[in-house]
């Protein structure tokens, strides 16, 4: 009986898990944290959004890159699981942009508006 089963949800002692992927999730994430953090006194507040969601995206680009140079499958998959979850975060995060922003970020400075 499949329901009675319980081997595949109950760990015993030599089944800890190795992969670590939410402490590993939580740590760059923060690392996002602490650099959008460092960003928010570089640039305007205008094109604050923009270099955070840019952010997002370049650390995920890279953590899929990691992914690509990780042998074991199971790490790869954690890996470019975590590089979806960043692109994800990023997606959602520039759905708040407005369009002026963008506009005013790649805009001259010596224009008049």
């Amino acid at each position: 009986m499949a329901i009675a089963d319980r081997s595949r949800i109950v760990r015993t002692k030599g089944q800890e898990n190795t992969a670590r992927g939410k402490e590993l999730m939580a740590g760059i994430l923060l690392v996002a944290l602490v650099a959008a953090l460092g960003i928010r006194n570089l640039v305007p507040v205008d094109a604050l959004a923009p270099a955070i969601v840019t952010l997002l995206f370049a650390i995920g680009a890279t953590t899929a890159g990691f992914a690509l140079l990780c042998r074991s499958d199971r790490f790869r998959v954690m890996w470019l699981d975590l590089a979806g979850g960043l692109t994800f975060i990023g997606v959602v995060l520039s759905v708040l942009i407005e369009p002026d922003q963008m506009i005013r970020l790649f805009a001259l400075s010596d224009q008049p508006q």
